[in-house]
């Protein structure tokens, strides 16, 4: 049978969520296989089908019989959803990529043939796949680096992209004290010092919904929000990573103590990212947070956001953002050589 590959992801599972960094990195796998020669079917979920441009088929109307590969791109390789998927298609050879693996342990893992993870315990992080078509699609941005004064009149827009509770890292999270501590540092903005240089804050959600108007329809949306920031403010790590594809300064948080996939991106992109987890970690009493516990992560976040909005953080998001059309190119090499010869990379 001639391989024909089967795309899922996190937009693919009903109960899954879709982001703007699961589609661009699906776009960006499916690129791939089909420049190489590969028969490809992205397989959605009942909303995302109705995305504009979407294309593809619903997953649940996918024949596992009519594949030789499935092929699961992007998110963390955990839970329910992703063993069910991978044993509904047992016929076809499963190779994940992209992915998040935070336990070797983790039976999910057991389900997939190959897995060609972005990070991983005791691997070296490489840069995630939504990079890559994220850049393309910004390409008609002008970041080049501008000097301190240039900000738009009325100061910078902060875009702020934050992440749910990740479920994921278990007991390492910390996203509720992070994210209180982050809210209150946002809202001081308006009267504090640095306010002057502040000129708005912009909720910007990477969760896709076709069904409303209140979220974007497409990654393309996520990007042209982004792009219009002169910082994004992020939890997340697709946060991260599509601000540097277009070229924005992002002030990256990692809410999980020890270090989760923030940090992972950060090291693959040599970009700082503000340990808020670690720096919270035991200052968090029966869920509530203890007086004085943050003093530390709003200095972080101070000199980060300062960091960000003068010319060492606009050089170095155009230096990215020129990087990005390369991001996860040695995955994606070993991806298609495992599907075009039938073997592991």
């Amino acid at each position: 049978m001639t391989q024909r590959v089967l795309l899922v992801g996190w937009s693919s599972v009903v109960h899954g969520e879709a982001t703007a960094g699961d589609v661009l990195s699906m776009r960006a796998v499916e690129g791939a296989l089909r420049a190489a020669g590969v028969a490809v079917d992205l397989a959605w979920s009942p909303v995302m089908a109705a995305a504009p441009g979407a294309g593809g088929l619903e997953l649940g109307s996918a024949d596992p019989g009519g594949y030789t590969h499935l092929v699961w791109a992007c998110g963390p390789l955990h839970g329910r959803s992703v063993q069910e998927v991978a044993q509904r298609f047992t016929g076809c050879r499963r190779i994940a990529v992209g992915v998040s693996v935070v336990d070797d342990a983790d039976p999910a893992l057991a389900a997939w043939d190959l897995v060609l993870p972005r990070d991983a315990p005791g691997a070296a992080p490489v840069r995630d796949l939504a990079a890559g078509p994220a850049a393309v699609l910004t390409s008609g941005w002008d970041r080049s680096p501008s000097a301190p004064g240039d900000e738009p009149r009325g100061g910078p827009v902060l875009g702020v992209c934050l992440a749910p509770g990740q479920a994921e890292y278990g007991a390492r999270r910390r996203h509720d004290a992070v994210g209180e501590h982050l809210g209150e540092w946002l809202a001081s903005l308006s009267t504090s010092s640095t306010a002057e240089r502040v000129g708005a804050r912009l909720a910007v959600d990477t969760r896709l919904d076709p069904r409303g108007w209140r979220d974007p329809h497409t990654a393309a949306e996520v990007l042209v929000a982004m792009g219009r920031c002169e910082v994004v403010v992020t939890s997340r790590l697709h946060g991260l990573v599509l601000a540097l594809a277009a070229g924005v300064p992002a002030l990256a948080l990692d809410p999980v103590a020890g270090g989760g996939k923030v940090s992972a991106q950060g090291e693959a992109w040599g970009w700082p990212v503000v340990p808020a987890g670690d720096l919270l970690d035991g200052a968090v009493t029966g869920g509530a947070v203890t007086g004085g516990a943050g003093a530390a992560l709003r200095e972080a976040l101070d000199r980060g956001l300062a960091w960000c909005l003068g010319p060492k953080g606009r050089t170095a998001a155009a230096r990215a953002a020129a990087q990005a059309p390369h991001a996860g190119a040695d995955q994606l090499d070993a991806l298609v050589t495992a599907v075009v010869g039938g073997h592991a990379a």
